[in-house]
């Protein structure tokens, strides 16, 4: 622990005490054969994955050490190898691949992953599927 830690500690009140821990991978840009209809087949397209992540301990590494810490590449390694790894006709069969590898990793709390397409519609930022392992009500679980 450090000197400054020492000094803080105890004096941090208990209603601004850390209750949930999360890893954002936002927005990861992606080429991936993805959708139904014949002129999409064979033609990848730009997506945007977003992967966030609640952590069962809400405390940093105590050695500051970053292999006791998450790996962020191997996170994003994975996405992109799931999206990659064969063609999709939805969004839907996509986001629930990276939802089930992310979710079999230890200590997830809680998780949500969003896929958007952006290059669908010029009147819209994207089109895109979210799930959650959370009630919409619970969107901080």
């Amino acid at each position: 622990m450090t000197d400054e830690a020492v000094k803080l500690q105890g004096m941090i009140p208990s209603h601004l005490k850390i209750r949930q821990s999360r890893i954002l991978l936002d927005s990861l840009e992606v080429m991936t054969d993805i959708g139904f209809h014949e002129f999409e087949v064979g033609v990848p397209q730009r997506l945007l994955i977003t992967v966030e992540l609640w952590l069962e301990d809400v405390e940093p590494p105590a050695d500051d050490d970053h292999q006791s810490a998450w790996n962020y590449d191997y996170l994003r390694t994975e996405v992109i190898r799931i999206a990659k790894e064969r063609r999709y006709n939805l969004q839907e069969t996509l986001v629930h691949a990276i939802f089930d590898r992310v979710a079999a990793y230890r200590g997830v709390r809680a998780l949500r992953i969003k896929s958007v397409k952006p290059d669908i519609y010029e009147d819209a930022q994207g089109v895109g599927v979210e799930i959650a392992s959370f009630p919409q009500e619970a969107s901080n679980p």
